[in-house]
């Protein structure tokens, strides 16, 4: 159903949907860094621990990867569900990457090397994409590094990629994890949005969803910028709900009143 305000700003979309393309993913120079690491660190057949605080924008980082690594010589299996014990774990991946879940541990694990062993045999590496890994079970993190021995640790034929909150990296850091943490030589992390990043993004969204002039006065930025402190999924929600207050009250400019207003209802709605 259309909204209203997208014919009061002729947008043709609502412009703050994650409903976006892989390739129309905004990304600023920082995050494009980050993408450019992983993609090395994937030709290196390297693995990878990548931590931000939420709404920092690492699944767009993730998106922007999948994106752009290679289909010819990388299978890339993507895994959100984090909070299973081993077996179950292994059993998610199983199915993830077409294989039949066995009964065991022991023998979703085999099947798990296998397959590995047989995607390198045809020249394709594996790369399994661990999010929310924060909340990894402990038994799952102190097998993880097993997950990566070949050939009596001699070959990298799988990388992980295990993407988290801040405390992830703490988590690694604990002594029982150091065999699994010496294992992740990219140790990588998505900073939030700068004041010109912020700036950027609301233009590109805008613009993308066929609004070409300027519809944010700069200071309504700043102020939506503070609030966010530079998180694009809080921005994403605030910009949209400034759109609709500006429609509302028939203004062509996103002012900072109504920014400011916003703001405090989403504050007393969180603080409820």
């Amino acid at each position: 159903m259309s909204q209203p305000y997208l014919a009061h700003f002729a947008l043709k979309e609502s412009p703050f949907s994650k409903e976006i393309p892989d390739g129309e993913l905004w990304l600023p120079s920082s995050k494009q860094d980050v993408v450019e690491t992983l993609i090395t660190a994937l030709d290196e057949h390297a693995s990878v621990v990548l931590v931000g605080e939420p709404g920092v924008g690492k699944t767009c980082v993730l998106r922007a990867l999948r994106h752009r690594i290679p289909a010819a010589g990388f299978r890339l299996t993507y895994c959100h569900n984090a909070t299973l014990g081993r077996r179950d774990f292994y059993r998610q991946l199983c199915h993830a990457v077409g294989l039949s879940p066995a009964a065991t541990a022991g023998s979703l694990f085999y099947a798990l090397s296998r397959h590995v062993e047989e995607r390198a045999a045809e020249r394709v590496h594996p790369v399994f994409l661990l999010d929310e890994a924060h909340l990894l079970h402990q038994d799952t993190l102190d097998h993880l590094h097993i997950l990566l021995n070949y050939a009596w640790d001699s070959r990298a034929l799988l990388s992980l990629i295990l993407v988290g909150l801040p405390e992830l990296r703490e988590r690694l850091s604990l002594r029982r994890n150091r065999s699994l943490h010496s294992r992740l030589h990219h140790r990588l992390e998505v900073a939030a949005l700068t004041p010109e990043d912020t700036t950027e993004y609301l233009r590109m969204r805008m613009e993308r969803a066929g609004c070409t002039r300027e519809v944010f006065a700069s200071d309504s930025i700043v102020l939506l910028h503070e609030a966010t402190t530079g998180a694009m999924r809080d921005l994403d929600r605030l910009a949209a709900a400034a759109l609709r207050e500006t429609a509302r009250k028939k203004r062509k400019l996103v002012e900072r009143d109504v920014v400011s207003r916003v703001i405090e209802a989403d504050t007393r709605e969180r603080d409820r």
